[in-house]
């Protein structure tokens, strides 16, 4: 008995010294062991910078304080935001069936089996819900048509106006232009006006000339106006034929009737000028010998000068004469002159396919020099009939063919063939093809025309042919 009690004692100190111990190593030390976990973990962390505490676009490589003193924060090589779209499921990745892989740079070229290009690039999947619809429509998917920055915008109803813009140069008015010469023969012995580039005024005399022809024909006068020699009057038809000839010969009328009134004749003429203006060409000098039909000078009215605009072929039905103009000249590029169509060539020239339209400017100040350069506005004056109209952006032009891709809704887009009319303010009319509050595709329009040809081609390519 003695025994036993013996063996059951030794047993029970066993079994509390084992629970002694695991106390103690279970409850008083647990929270130490869990901080040195924790602190180990950190460690373990990799710190790629350091941010501001307040938010601000500001980093640090190092540790350091902002201006009130803060510490920046650490950065974790684990809490480092990515800017990598979300990972698609697997499931449902590989839940969707592709139908085959697109050359990537556009090309109409596709494969059954995953390829690379001659430039090393993967060829693009192309999944059964991105197929091409019957009709011609074309279905994207929606992640697909955000990558791609597809908008759209509806066909309005707009009064369009187009402005027509050509450049031109200053020329002068040809109705202004005035040659001086002489219808005798004669000598010059005084010039009064020895200047190219001289202003002259009606009247104004120019040279002094001395012409045989001129001087007998004002003897002539003298006899038949009974100051000459004595003798009876010569009848009034006499008069009247030696009146004729010198007008014929070109002597000024004040010299006639000044000769008629004081019955003498001198020797030479000083020989006025026939118009207002400016000597634009001289070729005269003291002392020359003149010929009938010599061109003396050149006088240009400058008052009111040309500009010769060169008009684009395709902008040329918009101008007709009438037209108001805004013409801006190099050297006076702040003050604007407005001016009006007066006549349209009719020639075109063929290096530039443009057209000379000629137009009537001011210049009372004669500011303008010939061959000064132009930049004219066409205020055209369009139709007022609104029009449907769609950006010039969703146009797809091809050269023989112009194509808009409308869109149909949940990611479907139907190319149609429209037909353009006139085009301003970066919007075109759409006489044929699409109605008004119809949307179309202004940006991101070459994508889905290249998928479109890449899917007509493989609806091509994937046909039967015919039974043999």
């Amino acid at each position: 008995m003695t025994s036993r009690f013996g063996i059951f004692a030794a047993a029970l100190g066993v079994l509390a010294s084992t629970a002694a111990g695991y106390v103690y190593w279970n409850w008083p030390t647990a929270p130490a062991a869990s901080a040195k976990f924790t602190m180990a973990a950190a460690a373990e962390r990799k710190v790629l910078y350091y941010r501001d505490p307040s938010g601000t676009p500001s980093w640090s490589a190092t540790p350091k304080n902002d201006a009130k003193g803060r510490a920046f924060l650490p950065v974790y090589d684990d809490a480092e935001p990515t800017f990598d779209p979300p990972a698609k499921p697997a499931v449902a990745q590989s839940a969707r069936k592709i139908l085959f892989y697109r050359n990537p740079m556009g090309l109409p070229d596709t494969s059954p089996v995953p390829k690379k290009d001659s430039m090393g690039m993967d060829y693009i999947p192309v999944y059964e819900g991105e197929a091409q619809e019957q009709g011609g429509t074309i279905k994207l998917s929606v992640e697909r048509i955000q990558r791609s920055g597809v908008r759209t915008e509806p066909a309005r109803s707009l009064v369009l106006t187009q402005p027509v813009r050509a450049v031109g140069a200053v020329a002068i008015d040809e109705r202004r232009l005035t040659v001086v010469s002489m219808r005798s023969e004669g000598y010059v012995e005084d010039l009064f006006v020895d200047t190219t580039g001289q202003t002259v005024r009606k009247g104004e005399h120019l040279f002094r000339v001395y012409s045989p022809d001129i001087q007998q024909a004002l003897a002539d006068l003298l006899v038949v106006s009974g100051r000459g020699q004595s003798g009876p009057t010569l009848a009034q038809s006499s008069l009247n034929g030696t009146m004729r000839r010198l007008r014929n010969l070109g002597v000024p009328e004040e010299r006639i009737q000044e000769l008629r009134e004081s019955g003498v004749n001198p020797r030479t003429i000083d020989w006025p000028s026939p118009a207002s203006g400016t000597i634009i060409s001289k070729r005269i000098i003291n002392g020359q010998r003149i010929s009938a039909g010599d061109e003396l000078y050149r006088i240009a009215d400058l008052s009111q000068v040309w500009v010769i605009a060169d008009v684009a072929e395709g902008d040329l039905a918009d101008v007709k004469p009438g037209t108001r103009a805004i013409v801006t000249f190099r050297a006076y590029m702040g003050e604007p002159v407005e001016g009006v169509v007066t006549f349209i060539y009719p020639e075109m020239r063929a290096e530039t396919r443009t057209a000379r339209v000629r137009i009537e400017v001011p210049n009372p100040d004669g500011r303008l020099k010939t061959d000064m350069y132009a930049d004219v506005l066409f205020q055209v004056e369009g139709s007022r009939i609104p029009v449907t109209a769609v950006p010039t952006s969703a146009i797809i032009d091809s050269g023989t063919r112009q194509v808009v891709l409308v869109a149909k809704g949940e990611g479907r887009f139907e190319p149609r063939s429209v037909k353009l009319g006139r085009r301003g303010e970066g919007q075109v009319e759409i006489v044929e093809g699409v109605m008004n509050g119809e949307e179309v595709v202004t940006s991101a329009t070459f994508l889905i025309d290249a998928e479109s040809n890449l899917q007509t081609a493989l609806k091509a390519f994937t046909q039967p042919g015919p039974a043999k």
